[in-house]
């Protein structure tokens, strides 16, 4: 039996890769191949064992959640959170998450607006009325203009 303290902080490394691609889809609720394809797209970068299996980390695991994020609720595309990734290793910063704080933040605190602002009203679209018309133009009589005109 090993050291309790050691194990522990072993399973605690969030950087330590420990989960099969299957299991890894599950965690997140994708599918495997949507871990492959952010792989291709260099959004993941997963450790891979001698015969080549694919292990995520929790890391791995929270980025993908990420992008999860990203994509499906802020309508952000793959392109668009790599760039946001490269960002943030550039900066040295946890823009993202500073960003979705200060966003919770402000949904979390009223408003305060006054004058022509806070009676903003959201245009209606603009729609055709729906008519069909009351009769189909007759092609052949044009064509028979057109034959006695040359």
């Amino acid at each position: 039996m090993g050291d309790p303290v050691t194990d522990d902080r072993v399973s605690q490394d969030p950087e330590r890769p420990v989960y099969v691609i299957s299991v890894a889809a599950e965690l997140v609720r994708v599918h495997p191949r949507t871990l492959r394809i952010y792989e291709l797209e260099g959004l993941l970068c997963p450790a891979r064992t001698r015969s080549n299996i694919r292990l995520y980390s929790d890391n791995d695991i929270r980025r993908v959640l990420w992008i999860r994020h990203l994509t499906r609720n802020l309508g952000v595309n793959l392109a668009g959170v790599r760039v946001l990734f490269e960002l943030e290793e550039r900066l040295g910063a946890r823009i993202l998450e500073t960003l979705y704080a200060d966003r919770d933040g402000a949904r979390r605190q009223p408003r305060r607006t006054s004058g022509a602002a806070a009676v903003a009203v959201k245009p209606e679209p603009k729609t055709e009325p729906e008519t069909e018309p009351e009769t189909e133009p007759d092609y052949q009589e044009d064509k028979g203009q057109a034959a006695a005109s040359r």
